[in-house]
C-alpha cells in the first residue's frame, strides 16, 4: 500500500474521523457525494465505490451504467466546518469502469488527459483564479424582483462590522485549514459582491480546489445566516460574477512565457498560447459559460469581455498580459478574463490548455494588441481593426462549438454530445419562458 494511503488510513483513526465522503462533479460541474464509514475506506482504494451512473447527469448510458469511484489519497482532507461533531474528512476520486478503465465522462479524467498531452510536449500547466460570488440575504426576492444584497458597498470598500467582512475572514480560515492556500480577498464592485483570489497550482490541483472553494462558501454562508451565489448574473445593473484565471506554462522549473527580453516579457511560447485562446475562443465559450444566465454577463453593459481581443493594461481585452513582477520569470502569465465562476473547473482548464497548446503546435501568429478599450469603439470600428465578438448567447456558442474539432476531440464524445444536447434543452426551456420584462412593458400596452 502506497504511503499516502496509509497516512489517510492512519490519520482516520488517530483523529477519530467518523465519516469519509468521497467527491466527484458531474459533467455540469456538480459536487456529487458518498459517505464511507471509516472500516470501508481501506476496500475504496483497492476496489472503488460502485455506483449508478446513469443517474449522474451525463455520465453513462443506461445500458452500461455500472462506474467505481476510487479516492485519490493525496487530496485527503478535514473538513473544518464538521470538526466540532462528527469529524469528516474528504477525498476527490477518479471514475472507472468495472474493468479498470477511466470513464470516459469523468471531468477530471478530461482534465488528466489535456495535461498528459500537454506533458508529452513537456509543460506543465498552472493557474491562479480570481472568484467573484455575490452574498444575498437570502434565496428570497426582495418587493421589485430582484436578489437582496447583504451590503451596499463596492469595489475594495471597508465596511466596518460588515458581514462581508466576517464571512471572508471565515471562509479565508476554512480554505487554509484544507491546505488551499488564498492570495488575498476583497469587496467586489457590485453591491455584496466580493471576491477571492486562490495562490496558483498546478491545474489538477486548483480545479479541485475551487470544487472545494465552492462548498465552503456555501457552508460559511449557511453559518452567517445568508446565501452565496456564484451565478453569473444575479442581479440587474449590477456587474456580472466572473472568474479571471491566470494561465502559465513551465517547462521543468522554467516559466515558458518568460523573455526578459520582449514586449511585455512574453515569449514566442507564450504568444502563440495566447493566439490559440483568441482563435478558439468563440469555440470554447460554450464550456467557460455554460449557462443561458452567462451571456446576461457577457453582454449585459458592465465590465465583462465581449469581444476577441487582447492587451497589456486593457482590462476590456478577452485577454490580458499582466506584468506584476518584471523581471520575475516564474510570475510571467496571461489572463483570460471571460469565465464564469460558475464554470465546471476541470473542462474550462481542459478546453483552454487545449487551446493554447494548438497555438503553439501551429505556430499561429498574435494578432495585433487591442490599445483602445472595446466599450468605447463602435461596431464599424470594432469590425475594422478585426474584433470579432464573443457568442451573444447559449444558443450561438452551443452552433460555434458543434463545428470545433478542437473542443470535441479535448472533451471526447461523449462529454462533448451530452453538453450539445443538455445545453439545447435548457436553451429551449430558456425560450419558452415569459419573463417579468415582458410582463411589465408589455401586459398593460400591448
Amino acid at each position: 500500500m502506497s504511503k499516502q494511503r496509509d497516512f489517510v488510513l492512519r490519520t482516520i483513526e488517530e483523529r477519530g474521523v467518523k465519516f469519509v465522503r468521497l467527491w466527484f462533479t458531474d459533467v455540469a460541474g456538480t459536487l456529487k457525494s458518498v459517505a464511507l464509514s471509516p472500516a470501508e475506506v481501506e476496500g475504496a482504494f483497492s476496489e472503488g465505490v460502485g455506483f449508478d451512473g446513469s443517474a449522474i447527469e451525463g455520465m453513462t448510458r443506461a445500458y452500461e451504467s455500472d462506474l467505481l469511484a476510487v479516492p485519490d489519497p493525496s487530496t485527503f482532507q478535514l473538513l473544518p466546518w464538521r470538526s466540532s461533531t462528527d469529524p469528516t474528512a474528504r477525498m476527490f476520486c477518479d471514475l472507472s469502469t468495472p474493468n479498470g478503465e477511466a470513464a470516459a465522462a469523468d471531468p477530471r479524467h478530461v482534465l488528466k488527459r489535456s495535461l498528459a498531452r500537454a506533458a508529452e510536449q513537456g509543460f506543465s500547466f498552472y493557474v491562479h483564479p480570481e472568484i467573484e460570488f455575490y452574498l444575498l440575504k437570502s434565496q428570497e426576492l426582495g418587493a421589485d424582483g430582484q436578489p437582496v444584497p447583504v451590503d451596499r458597498a463596492g469595489y475594495f470598500d471597508n465596511v466596518p462590522g460588515g458581514t462581508a467582512h466576517d464571512f471572508r475572514r471565515e471562509s479565508v480560515n476554512m480554505l487554509e485549514e484544507l491546505g488551499i492556500s488564498v492570495e488575498f480577498s476583497h469587496h467586489e464592485g457590485g453591491p455584496g459582491q466580493n471576491e477571492i483570489d486562490l495562490r496558483y497550482a498546478d491545474a489538477l490541483t486548483m480545479a479541485d480546489n475551487i470544487m472545494t472553494f465552492r462548498t465552503v462558501v456555501k457552508e460559511v454562508a449557511i453559518s452567517e445566516g445568508v446565501h452565496a451565489t456564484f451565478m453569473p448574473k444575479p442581479i440587474v445593473g449590477q456587474p456580472g460574477s466572473g472568474m479571471h484565471v491566470h494561465l502559465s506554462l513551465f517547462e521543468g522549473d522554467s516559466n515558458a512565457f518568460y523573455d526578459p527580453g520582449a514586449k511585455y516579457q512574453l515569449s514566442q511560447t507564450g504568444r502563440r498560447f495566447v493566439a490559440g485562446l483568441l482563435r478558439h475562443a468563440p469555440e470554447f465559450t460554450a464550456v467557460t459559460n455554460q449557462f443561458v444566465n452567462s451571456y446576461k454577463r457577457l453582454w449585459g453593459g458592465d465590465e465583462a469581455p465581449s469581444y476577441v481581443s487582447w492587451g497589456h493594461l486593457n482590462r476590456s481585452a478577452l485577454v490580458r498580459v499582466p506584468l506584476y513582477k518584471p523581471g520575475k520569470g516564474s510570475s510571467a502569465r496571461v489572463e483570460y478574463r471571460a469565465m464564469d465562476s460558475a464554470a465546471n473547473p476541470y473542462l474550462a482548464f481542459s478546453v483552454l490548455l487545449a487551446a493554447g497548446l494548438k497555438g503553439i503546435e501551429e505556430e499561429y501568429e498574435l494578432p495585433p494588441e487591442a490599445e483602445h478599450s472595446m466599450w468605447s469603439l463602435s461596431d464599424a470600428e470594432r469590425r475594422a481593426m478585426g474584433f470579432d465578438p464573443l457568442p451573444m448567447s447559449l444558443e450561438h456558442a452551443l452552433a460555434v462549438m458543434e463545428r470545433s474539432e478542437l473542443v470535441a476531440e479535448t472533451l471526447g464524445e461523449q462529454v462533448f454530445s451530452y453538453l450539445i444536447r443538455e445545453k439545447r434543452q435548457e436553451v429551449d426551456a430558456y425560450r419558452q419562458q415569459v419573463t417579468p420584462f415582458e410582463l411589465s412593458t408589455m401586459l398593460g400596452t400591448i
